[in-house]
């Protein structure tokens, strides 16, 4: 996570309300009839792709809109606040 200002794309208002969403991929095999989990999958199984997403995204404390940190930083630099 950075520590530079936010700024939502959406609202444009937006720049102390944030969740920070961490995401942790788990791999799995589901049943194909009832969908349930048969078995959870090591990362090491050479069949499976591994995750390469972002491992957080943010969402706007305000609109809800959820979006990569990179968006959030780039609309702030673009975005500055007026002193």
């Amino acid at each position: 996570m950075s520590s530079a200002p936010y700024l939502c794309p959406k609202c444009g208002t937006n720049r102390s309300r944030f969740n920070v969403i961490e995401q942790i991929p788990q791999s799995v095999r589901l049943d194909m009839h009832t969908g349930e989990i048969i078995e959870y999958i090591s990362q090491s199984d050479p069949i499976q792709v591994q995750y390469h997403g972002d491992r957080y995204r943010v969402q706007c404390g305000v609109c809800g809109l959820i979006e990569t940190e990179e968006m959030f930083l780039r609309f702030a630099e673009s975005h500055p606040l007026s002193t």
